[in-house]
């Protein structure tokens, strides 16, 4: 069982940054790919970005590809999301996710990445 918890959310203006962090825990943590995604209101939960757990791969959707890298520390068991030149239509809540399918392959339904763990969400308000 493996447990992921996040942090980081909050309000701010177009055209700022935000830094979430993922602290993941748990037998077979290390060897999962781990990730982010988030879910505005009347839209569907979208992948963000991935890393993969044993070559540290990366993926984004290309509305953030560019501004939010995604980085992780395993001996720290943590991913963050660096969320820079944020837009209104960022405002989300966003959610740390473990055990899914990271390939350049999206979905429009997040149920069709099979995530195993999720966290219980952080939620960022970007204002205009």
């Amino acid at each position: 069982q493996v447990q992921v918890m996040e942090s980081g959310g909050g309000a701010v203006q177009t055209g700022g940054s935000l830094r979430l962090s993922c602290t993941a825990s748990g037998r077979g943590f290390d060897e999962l790919n781990m990730g982010w995604f988030r879910q505005a209101p009347g839209k569907e939960r979208e992948r963000v970005s991935c890393i993969r757990w044993n070559d540290d791969t990366t993926h984004y959707t290309p509305s953030v590809q560019g501004r939010f890298p995604i980085s992780r520390d395993n001996a720290k068991n943590t991913i963050c999301l660096q969320m820079n030149d944020l837009k209104p239509d960022d405002t989300a809540m966003y959610y740390c996710a473990a055990g899914f399918s990271c390939t350049r392959t999206t979905f429009v339904r997040a149920e069709d990445y099979y995530v195993k763990y999720w966290g219980q969400g952080t939620q960022v308000t970007v204002s205009s």
